[in-house]
């Protein structure tokens, strides 16, 4: 299931479940996981990538370790709002997860995530070497805070409409 909902997708989870933010790229899988209220983001792990077969066994087996219910996959939405080829590839890679998994999967538009965590590492005088290592754990994490922050805007505004 991809949903473009985040209020639909997040009724879709079983209670208590988890989410997984997603950055992928060319070499690495960034991971982040919500804590089970869905407020905040913590950056995981980051998968090197291999083969699509054992990028996504790991993927699931961290899932299921982390009790996660559904994944946000960051989307490399061009900044004209246009989807260029690394859109594509994510959407390709999401494509051939689908029949792996029942989670369910919304996508995350993530422009300008990865600057934003190098800019933020930079100002905390991080090492290069430090900073490859972390940068796309945090990107996902930025992704995934993204995600959440929106979540809760989007139930404040639904109890306001209640009211």
């Amino acid at each position: 299931m991809t949903d473009t909902d985040p209020l639909a997708f997040v009724a879709s989870l079983p209670a208590g479940a988890r989410l997984f933010g997603l950055d992928l790229g060319t070499r690495t899988i960034g991971l982040a996981v919500s804590d089970q209220g869905h407020r905040i983001a913590s950056p995981l792990e980051t998968i090197g990538r291999v083969k699509f077969s054992k990028d996504v066994a790991k993927l699931l087996d961290l899932a299921a370790r982390n009790n996660v219910g559904g994944l946000v996959m960051g989307l490399p939405i061009n900044m004209d709002g246009s989807e260029g080829p690394r859109a594509q590839s994510t959407r390709a890679f999401c494509r051939n997860l689908k029949p792996l998994t029942a989670l369910p999967l919304i996508f995350w538009d993530e422009r300008m995530s990865t600057a934003a965590v190098t800019r933020t590492l930079l100002e905390a005088d991080t090492s290069r070497r430090r900073r490859d290592e972390v940068v796309d754990k945090m990107a996902a994490a930025f992704i995934l805070q993204g995600f959440l922050d929106r979540l809760h805007l989007a139930e404040r505004s639904d109890d306001l409409r209640r009211l």
